[in-house]
């Protein structure tokens, strides 16, 4: 994509302009598609999977306890990068934990748009905040656009402002002892596995994931479904409503 394509496509994506500067794979899906995705909620699109048969319905989306933190920024589509945290201990010197640079450099090789996906390793999770408003301007830049973990986050007014996505178990004052374990490897987020490149999308609901074989359909299934709703939901709010014409519906 180039630079005057992705800073015309960048704010209807929820992505910085600063993240034009950090290279991109190409998208598997494209950006009409992801646009579409990014204004439909997640119960539409949710409906529409279903009609494919491609999972279990009880699948695909994470439990309640990964709640928007900001439900007033709308839609979030995009990129799952993933990476495990502790926050309990001191990373030790010289183990198996990643540079910093080393995770930023694993950032950019996901496609734009990115959601961040940190599984927090502590029991109980929670005890400090890999998120705030640094973290946060970061990987913004990076061309990420929110995070989803089961840890906690902080900076709530300032990462607000950011329009970056926050979904998460916990708040938390501080980041304690937080640390990057290993990225670019499943995770598992309230008992749900993302891998690397899964197409995530979230909203004031909570987060789903997308099947990409089948991402291109969603919107049209999701017109045919809403065009089926609305025969029943027009005539429930219309004037002529009736018991009997609500059977024959």
């Amino acid at each position: 994509m180039d630079r005057r394509h992705f800073l015309s496509s960048a704010a209807a994506l929820g992505l910085s302009p600063a993240a034009a500067a950090v290279p991109s794979p190409a998208s598997p899906v494209d950006f009409k598609t992801l646009l579409a995705l990014k204004r439909m909620d997640t119960p539409t699109a949710a409906n529409a999977i279903e009609t494919f048969d491609v999972r279990p319905r009880n699948e695909g989306f994470l439990p309640p306890d990964i709640k928007p933190v900001f439900p007033e920024l709308g839609g979030m589509v995009g990129y799952a990068v993933p990476a495990t945290i502790r926050a309990s201990t001191k990373a030790p010197q010289g183990g198996s934990y990643v540079a910093r640079h080393d995770w930023w450099d694993y950032i950019v090789s996901i496609p734009a748009p990115r959601v961040i996906v940190l599984q927090d390793l502590d029991d109980p999770t929670g005890v400090g905040s890999f998120w705030g408003e640094v973290n946060g301007s970061i990987h913004h830049a990076l061309g990420a656009v929110g995070v989803v973990t089961d840890g906690s986050v902080r900076d709530l007014n300032e990462v607000r402002l950011l329009g970056f996505h926050f979904f998460s178990r916990h708040v938390s004052v501080s980041h304690a002892y937080v640390h990057m374990v290993e990225f670019g490897k499943p995770v598992k987020i309230s008992g749900v596995t993302i891998k690397p490149g899964d197409l995530l999308h979230g909203d004031q609901h909570g987060v789903h994931t997308i099947p990409l074989d089948i991402a291109a359909k969603i919107p049209e299934a999701a017109a045919q479904i809403f065009e089926r709703e609305h025969k029943t939901i027009d005539y429930c709010q219309s004037p002529e409503f009736s018991l009997e014409g609500l059977k024959k519906l």
